[in-house]
């Protein structure tokens, strides 16, 4: 009971903080883009307190997931990947009008003014892996709910401020419910260089705006570490393409999704500094070493050339306008 409490202590006292954290993000114009990982791991609340929810078997008195979840190959893993987190019992979530799910999002939007809904693919088809293989490999398609579970969140909660993760391995069916839903999908710009010119995260391919624009993302080494340890094939297609030397492969990168027609552009601090592998944040498929990167000092030149950019391609707040920074 007592480590309880203090668990609870400290989510208030974190809300209490995050709350005036949004104020004055609010008080100057800026919006926070939240995260909605679609699976839960085994060990959390959610599957303690509703096991109806999750696909298990229980042996010797221990509930275990089975299947478990994962994604086939894809660029980042050639082997796939087994996360190991417990699938849904979809027909029971149907039958309660998913409603989990709206009291999920109803917390991610009382956290954050967008929320960014990770492993969008798997509301159309999930990966599941039998839990005794551990090899991702072994597993195969199978159903998810797709558009029934956001008409029953957008009916209870109304439009939804989301961008689709629309990364992986993505069939027509993905892309189709995406585009009906309206949201945005994500382009990553540094996976666009190493095949030929009409790559799909490529800027001159895009036909609409409804698109987040990221140099890279977490899962992603940095704009400087994708270039140094990229084939010459990649490097010559990126110089050629950006019409730069390769010096600054983040500032390249920030500026052709600045510039590009996308709803959204995005870029990863560790780009605007010029940060090279060390400070990657995550190695998808790896364990250790992950997530310890921080923040220490945000060069005022930086910020500086981050406006001019934003001004120059009219991402710039209009209440940010008349308050311009001195020239670089």
């Amino acid at each position: 009971a007592t480590d309880i409490a203090a668990a609870v202590a400290a989510q208030l006292l974190f809300q209490r903080q995050w709350d005036a954290t949004r104020e004055a993000a609010r008080e100057r114009g800026i919006q926070i883009i939240g995260d909605v990982p679609i699976f839960v791991a085994t060990g959390s609340v959610d599957v303690w307190a509703r096991r109806e929810l999750f696909r298990g078997t229980t042996e010797k008195d221990r509930w275990l997931p089975d299947p478990v979840t994962g994604v086939p190959p894809d660029y980042f893993s050639p082997r796939g990947q087994r996360w190991g987190n417990p699938h849904y019992a979809w027909p029971v979530h149907s039958a309660s009008g998913f409603q989990w799910w709206v009291a999920r999002f109803r917390r991610a939007l009382r956290l954050a003014d967008i929320v960014r809904v990770d492993h969008f693919r798997g509301f159309s088809a999930a990966w599941e892996v039998p839990a005794a293989q551990q090899d991702a490999r072994t597993g195969a398609w199978g159903p998810a709910p797709g558009e029934a579970l956001f008409a029953a969140v957008r009916s209870a909660l109304g439009e939804l401020p989301l961008i689709a993760e629309d990364l992986g391995e993505i069939t027509p069916d993905v892309e189709a419910l995406r585009d009906r839903l309206g949201l945005p999908g994500m382009k990553i710009l540094q996976l666009g260089f190493g095949a030929g010119p009409d790559h799909p995260f490529l800027p001159h391919t895009w036909h609409h705006t409804n698109w987040a624009a990221y140099t890279g993302t977490h899962d992603n080494d940095t704009a400087c570490g994708w270039y140094a340890s990229a084939g010459e094939h990649a490097r010559h297609r990126y110089r050629t393409y950006v019409g730069r030397s390769g010096d600054e492969p983040g500032w390249d990168l920030v500026r052709l999704a600045w510039a590009s027609v996308a709803r959204f552009a995005v870029a990863p601090l560790q780009d605007i500094l010029g940060l090279g592998s060390p400070a990657r944040m995550n190695t998808p498929g790896t364990v250790g070493g992950n997530w310890t990167w921080r923040a220490e000092a945000f060069p005022s030149n930086a910020a500086t050339r981050l406006r001019i950019l934003s001004e120059t391609y009219g991402r710039l707040p209009r209440s940010a306008q008349d308050d311009r920074p001195p020239a670089c």
